[in-house]
């Protein structure tokens, strides 16, 4: 098995183990009224009592080229066209359906995956319900620090 193997089959079982969390951030990012990309780094992870758990943060398009940019090293802060990569993502974000499919970063070592999820098992407002109706189940138990509200009614 090559090494490009070892790191696919890696990053796909990532993304399955963590789909409801990532469709969550989508259908959020979302919600707050504009398409963009959901990003998430493996570098510092937090441990817990159930493991490694991972922050995901939603870019929103309008602050995504300069995102793009700083994390991935452009040599300076103003979007090019012509850098392909920047551009590809940027592509996807503005002809994604944000009903069914999610734009996924994923930053690990000093590298970084583009992912475009289509035809997913479950659909971003399916994970956004499936991880509200969860959060209800333990409200009693747990609050967030902060006090926010996870889940808007």
């Amino acid at each position: 098995m090559t090494p490009e193997k070892n790191t696919q089959d890696w990053q796909q079982a990532f993304i399955a183990t963590n789909i409801l969390a990532i469709g969550y951030n989508a259908w959020v990012g979302y919600l707050e009224g504009e398409r963009g990309v959901v990003i998430c780094s493996t570098n510092s992870p937090h441990l817990g009592i159930v493991g490694e758990t991972f922050k995901a943060h939603f870019i929103s398009r309008k602050n995504l080229a300069g995102f793009l940019n700083a994390w991935l090293i452009a040599p300076d802060t103003i979007l090019l066209q012509r850098h392909f990569m920047n551009a590809h993502i940027l592509e996807a974000v503005d002809n994604y359906n944000p009903q069914t499919d999610v734009v996924f970063l994923l930053e690990y070592g000093h590298q970084a995956g583009f992912f475009y999820l289509t035809k997913l098992p479950i659909t971003p407002p399916q994970c956004y319900q499936s991880v509200c109706k969860e959060w209800a189940e333990f409200q009693p138990i747990f609050t967030p620090w902060n006090g926010e509200k996870i889940c808007q009614d």
